[in-house]
């Protein structure tokens, strides 16, 4: 739909916003390629930390998907990296349309130090979130289950109450595990902001929206 690299230009409207982040190379375009079953709808790159944009999907029932840049690699410069960390900090606390956060983690490396600080500045908001532990057909099952068993618990422990706002689930974009799971609990975000979803898509637009 469009892509924004500041604040002016984010969509306007009322359409409601998923947002997907994630560390580079956490598998996060390709978690969004496979719940939109398509194949090139968010780029997958081998080169870390390439998206540096915002880039916005429009769904078929007008609702937003928000793929937010890659954060965590070295080789981006620190302005760059010092601008996108101002700029995420606020549209995840101040973004009006925003209704839900997709945070991707490699699930053989979660919670990093920037895993948590997505979860500080968006957990205050009291809008849910959704943990990807992708990659999990890498991990045998007796390690998906051990992964996914210590990460709920790093959490509770992190957050107290507001654990109750963050669901954690195995996901492969590859194998296609979790894939309904992700896509239930999304449909269930939305769908109270169905009517207002289907108005914005068919709102007329103008020139310089």
């Amino acid at each position: 739909m469009t892509t924004a690299a500041e604040w002016h230009q984010l969509p306007t409207g009322s359409a409601p916003e998923v947002a997907f982040a994630g560390r580079s190379n956490s598998g996060k375009s390709s978690a969004i390629n496979a719940l939109a079953q398509r194949t090139r709808l968010a780029y997958v790159s081998r080169t870390p930390g390439r998206t540096q944009h915002i880039n916005f999907f429009r769904t078929p029932a007008g609702a937003l998907l928000a793929d937010l840049p890659g954060y965590g690699y070295a080789k981006v410069p620190a302005k760059v990296r010092r601008h996108w960390q101002i700029f995420l900090a606020r549209y995840l606390a101040e973004r009006s349309p925003l209704i839900g956060l997709v945070l991707v983690m490699d699930a053989r490396l979660p919670l990093t130090e920037l895993d948590r600080q997505m979860l500080d500045w968006f957990l205050p908001t009291g809008r849910p979130v959704q943990v990807l532990l992708t990659k999990a057909d890498k991990l045998s099952a007796a390690a998906q289950r051990r992964v996914l068993s210590e990460v709920g618990g790093v959490l509770a422990g992190l957050y107290g109450a507001e654990r109750d706002a963050i669901g954690v689930q195995l996901f492969s974009a590859t194998r296609g595990l979790g894939v309904a799971e992700a896509e239930n609990t999304i449909g269930a975000w939305l769908a109270p902001y169905a009517p207002i979803a289907a108005a914005d898509k068919e709102r007329p637009r103008h020139q310089g929206e």
